[in-house]
């Protein structure tokens, strides 16, 4: 541990929560070429830049790099850059000596320095101003940084790991971050997938959060039914495995696939033809039914096109009897094999 302050534990982010790692990364082939990524460079001690989608589990991923380090019993600091006000985050990054400002009637150690021998996760690093980005670049030239208003730099091992849903090259281009952090920073690179890229892991995530909410609700926690498994399975997921994670908490408070199913059509992007009975209104229990009914047809098209049109390989992912998938299919009004000119898509149905 550093001898150069004590740390403040509020400031440190708890790295023991994690998920199992075969979680984490599932069997989706795109998490599998993330985790060999991972594996191989959680070891060294270079800088890490982690790109995705919100919701993608970019902290998680940072943590795991901690976990898995030589420096793991040093401590993990996480800093949300665009959480902190401007005026404020040099102060919060590098510290500030007694006297150095109005107000400042204590010494108080950066991020950076509660940080030595352990990881300094910066989360949504382009938000970062161009005054601190040079401060930042000099951290990562030299391990020095100097508190405000010290006469002194001081030196600190430090593993930086930053995080940001925007593309960096981007905004090197528009003049908002520098060229020269952006390959500081960038020594090894880690593109998290969004969740669209990796549907097959939807059901262990789902699997994985209704166990971590059984302790609390015990007794409203049940496995969903295939239909909903479904809708899920199909479902474009804007918000990522966050957005997940919040729809199963939902499903278990409200107890209800109804109400999950209505929140999955209103947000749905796919065209769903209009169900109106004589007096204008819209029945959720007929529009459920033919949302699922659509959703299931994608769903099943999906796994026909992922195993070249073969029914019994289809039938095996899908989890389901071969007799119950030729039925499906003929329910769905899909072709029960693909003919040599037929297109490998249905007009409508590209997921």
């Amino acid at each position: 541990m550093s001898a150069f302050t004590a740390i403040d534990s509020s400031l440190l982010a708890p790295v023991g929560d994690l998920p199992p790692v075969e979680v984490i990364f599932g069997r989706s082939r795109a998490m599998q070429l993330v985790r060999q990524k991972v594996e191989r460079a959680a070891s060294t001690n270079v800088p890490l830049l982690i790109q995705g989608e919100s919701g993608t589990g970019k902290e998680v991923m940072a943590k795991l790099v901690h976990s898995m380090s030589p420096w793991k019993e040093g401590p993990f600091v996480k800093i949300n850059c665009p959480a902190i006000p401007a005026t404020l985050i040099e102060s919060e990054l590098f510290g500030y000596e007694r006297g150095a400002f109005t107000g400042a009637y204590a010494s108080k150690p950066g991020r950076v320095e509660l940080a030595h021998q352990g990881t300094l996760f910066l989360d949504e690093i382009a938000e970062l101003d161009a005054a601190l980005q040079a401060k930042l670049l000099q951290l990562l030239q030299d391990g020095q940084v100097c508190r405000i208003g010290a006469q002194e730099d001081k030196r600190f091992e430090v593993r930086v790991i930053c995080a940001t849903n925007r593309n960096l090259e981007q905004e090197i281009e528009a003049g908002n971050f520098r060229r020269d952090l952006f390959y500081r920073i960038n020594v090894v690179n880690i593109k998290l997938p969004s969740l669209v890229e990796r549907r097959e892991d939807i059901p262990q995530l789902v699997n994985y959060f209704l166990e971590g909410l059984r302790p609390k609700f015990e007794h409203l926690v049940r496995p969903l039914s295939s239909q909903l498994m479904q809708m899920l399975l199909a479902y474009d997921w804007p918000g990522n495995v966050r957005q997940l994670e919040n729809m199963v908490k939902r499903f278990v408070i409200l107890g209800s696939e109804e109400a999950l199913s209505s929140e999955l059509i209103s947000r749905s992007q796919s065209s769903l033809s209009s169900v109106k009975s004589d007096d204008g209104t819209m029945p959720l229990k007929k529009l459920t039914q033919e949302a699922v009914g659509e959703l299931e047809r994608r769903v099943i098209l999906k796994a026909l096109q992922a195993n070249h049109w073969n029914r019994k390989l289809a039938a095996r992912d899908l989890k389901i009897s071969y007799r119950a998938l030729l039925y499906k299919i003929k329910q769905a009004g899909l072709p029960s094999k693909r003919k040599p000119s037929q297109p490998s898509t249905v007009p409508g149905l590209e997921m």
